[in-house]
């Protein structure tokens, strides 16, 4: 009986020896951890205000007719065909001409020409008789008024020969344009086109009240829009408000947009950028790789295979990314994947 019992004592030592002694080699064989890591190099940051809203022309008109006439479309020089929406416009081109025959003949354009060339001939044979001595100074004057009235009466005939005419009051595109059959009479003050003016966009937007000492006009702006997302339009600051709104806490601001291939159009709903500050030569690196703890903000490097954890300092950050302005510096390897399960002193390995 007690030969049995050393045995069973001697087969548990053995089996506990074992165990430990895999233990020891599970410790010393650590699993690296796979990981991908970005090499930090100096770059950019700028700090900036985010903000949203709907982009409006600069100029916008409608045209209206300030008699009645037979309608008539005029024809684009640029494409020769009767205009029509979205064609371009340069100021004073005629866009609708009015037809009355009536109207132009009570007028009478060209008596009123050739009466007007007749006044100035008899005024210009009286002033010289007058420094002759042929004739007197009231004659002189009274062929003076004459011209004078001439002249007036012909530049009335012609602003009223204008009326017939609807011109573009501003370069722009034809935003807007009724139908009317042509030849039919259309009544006075009736619109026939509007125009929109928008190589300038205006943008007014409402910024937080703690920006308002660190806005400032001419700043230059970025916009965006989801239409066009290859495409980013600059612009400047405009004119702001010194009025904080007392329920919303912000303040108004009118943002310029330079829009000269026409991409972005009145309407849209944009996102612009103000920006406020930049700088050069720092480190940068994607926000989402920052642990946060009880000491405070942290990441992951790697040094010969094996992480290190950091804790850093933020600066200026951006919608993506941030500027480290302590804790990291140039050339570090930060870990941008697989710093999840990540604790100091961890076995790494580096993959793509």
């Amino acid at each position: 009986m007690k030969i049995k019992i050393y045995h069973l004592i001697t087969i548990l030592a053995l089996l506990g020896l074992g165990a430990c002694n895999n233990q020891n080699a599970d410790s010393e064989t650590e699993v690296a951890i796979p990981v991908s890591v970005e090499d930090l190099k100096p770059g950019f940051i700028e700090q900036t205000i985010n903000t949203t809203g709907t982009v409006a022309a600069t100029k916008e008109a409608s045209l209206l007719t300030e008699m009645s006439g037979r309608y008539a479309l005029a024809v684009n020089p640029a494409t020769g065909k009767p205009f029509m929406l979205g064609d371009k416009v340069k100021q004073g081109q005629v866009i609708v001409q009015l037809e009355d025959e009536e109207y132009v003949n009570n007028i009478g354009l060209e008596a009123k020409k050739l009466n007007l060339d007749i006044s100035e001939q008899q005024y210009t044979k009286q002033k010289s008789l007058f420094d002759k001595g042929g004739v007197t100074q009231s004659e002189l004057s009274n062929a003076e008024v004459s011209a004078v009235n001439a002249r007036d009466s012909y530049k009335l005939a012609q602003i009223q020969l204008e009326k017939m005419k609807v011109r573009a009051p501003f370069t722009g595109v034809i935003t807007g344009l009724p139908y009317f059959t042509a030849g039919t009479k259309v009544a006075s003050n009736a619109e026939v086109a509007t125009l929109m003016s928008y190589e300038t966009l205006n943008l007014e937007v409402n910024l937080p009240e703690k920006y308002i000492n660190e806005v400032d006009k001419n700043q230059v702006i970025r916009v965006m829009n989801y239409t066009l997302p290859e495409d980013t339009l600059q612009g400047k600051v405009g004119a702001l408000s010194p009025a904080i709104s007392t329920e919303t806490r912000t303040f108004k601001g009118n943002l310029e947009v330079q829009n000269e291939a026409l991409k972005l159009r009145p309407g849209m709903f944009v996102q612009a950028e103000i920006i406020l500050d930049r700088k050069d030569s720092v480190i940068v690196i994607p926000k989402d790789v920052i642990l946060s703890n009880q000491r405070g903000k942290s990441v992951f490097i790697v040094v010969k295979g094996t992480a290190e954890q950091k804790q850093v300092t933020l600066g200026y950050e951006n919608q993506d990314r941030v500027e480290i302005t302590s804790g990291l510096k140039a050339n570090d390897r930060l870990v941008v994947k697989g710093f999840e399960t990540l604790r100091d002193r961890s076995k790494v390995k580096i993959i793509k």
